[in-house]
């Protein structure tokens, strides 16, 4: 649904990424719409129950906003939920993955149709999460290399730089500068391949295929351990800094 805007008010769905408490009932949410990009909003009242706000203002709670411009941010007139995704808190391991792929999120900082493919992403992650539909090392994979290539950082991932060859065997991914090596290549240069074959159709399909797609692929559990070495890598060299929730999702699922 297309946000409608007057000079002073903005109705527009957005997820929840991010809470602060603001004394006892007040907070103030970091929200991704799909036009505005990331959006702070004061919602006052939120915290207690009987508030209409409580819900709908919740984190990872998909909703509908009317929003009012103040001075430094806008402030929340009404809230009405879209979806929640209930299964999220019932593993340590899922929130934890959530939070993490909510703070790339903030760190992107998207805007226009960056924004959308933002959001269709997350929203996604977020569902496949909630309902234990895939592993959660291939989510975070896909969710890693994705977003980053939605906000331009598209690695080359066509051939070998040098030698131009396509498949076969292991290659190498160079994460600085987001090229293949193969096998052979990599060796002539001292480096030790970090993709089988099967990590490398994934990389690929993950950073090519239609969205709807992204996440339809199945792989052994050791090539999705050396995409994930990866594509957490390689996102992590997209930042200016490396993130808390990251450490946090790495000692809950060691």
């Amino acid at each position: 649904r297309r946000p409608r805007e007057t000079n002073m008010q903005l109705v527009t769905p957005g997820l929840g990424l991010r809470e602060v408490k603001v004394g006892e009932s007040d907070r103030i949410l970091t929200i991704l719409t799909p036009e505005h990009g990331l959006i702070s909003a004061s919602a006052k009242g939120s915290l207690r129950l009987k508030s209409k706000l409580f819900s709908a203002c919740g984190l990872f709670c998909y909703s509908e906003f009317t929003l009012f411009a103040g001075k430094s941010m806008y402030m929340v007139d009404d809230a009405q939920v879209k979806q929640v995704f209930f299964g999220l808190p019932k593993s340590i391991e899922g929130m934890a993955l959530a939070m993490y792929l909510a703070e790339i999120a903030q760190t992107l900082l998207p805007s226009g149709g960056e924004a959308a493919a933002q959001l269709r992403l997350l929203l996604n992650s977020l569902y496949l999460i909630s309902e234990q539909k895939k592993p959660l090392a291939q989510i975070k994979a896909v969710y890693e290399l994705r977003s980053v290539c939605e906000a331009g950082y598209m690695p080359a991932l066509l051939c070998c730089k040098s030698c131009q060859k396509y498949d076969g065997g292991d290659f190498y991914f160079d994460i600085g500068a987001g090229e293949l090596l193969c096998g052979d290549c990599a060796e002539a240069q001292g480096l030790a391949p970090n993709l089988d074959e099967g990590a490398l159709i994934a990389l690929r399909h993950i950073a090519l295929v239609e969205d709807k797609k992204v996440f339809a692929f199945s792989l052994s559990p050791k090539s999705l351990e050396k995409l994930g070495r990866v594509t957490e890598r390689y996102a992590a060299a997209r930042r200016d800094k490396p993130l808390k929730t990251l450490d946090f999702l790495h000692s809950v699922m060691e």
